[in-house]
């Protein structure tokens, strides 16, 4: 089994143009995938028009794990996502996960909490924006 973490998905979501969105989903999430993010839940179709959304705004950006934690189905990290958007802007959001991994390694359920550390009053819904 190949385990996934947040800085290949979140890579792969908003950064890597060689895959169809529905391409990275597969590769990173269940079928059934649900997620919580600052209290707010989303289903898979929710979550997939976020991150469409998050694709139309996002020119570049890298994703900096600072700790992460396996422990069989269960998985815990902090990170902070530094984000240049389209129209030249820079974000950086700190984000806390913990999340349970399917058996194939996928995510199966994420709830997180982010914090705005750079960006604009706006761009601090970009965690959860459709």
């Amino acid at each position: 089994m190949t385990r996934t973490g947040i800085e290949a998905a979140l890579t792969d979501l908003l950064l890597n143009g060689d895959l169809t969105l529905e391409e990275a989903a597969d590769r990173h999430f269940t079928p059934e995938y649900r997620q919580r993010t600052d209290g707010e839940w989303a289903d898979r179709t929710e979550f997939l028009e976020h991150i469409a959304h998050l694709r139309t705004l996002v020119a570049d950006g890298r994703v900096e794990v600072h700790e992460e934690l396996y422990d069989g189905s269960k998985y815990a990290d902090r990170h902070t996502a530094h984000l240049t958007k389209k129209d030249g802007t820079s974000v950086q959001m700190e984000v806390y996960v913990f999340a349970d991994l399917a058996a194939d390694g996928r995510f199966h359920r994420i709830e997180e909490t982010t914090l705005l550390l750079q960006g604009s009053s706006a761009d601090r819904t970009m965690g959860s924006a459709r």
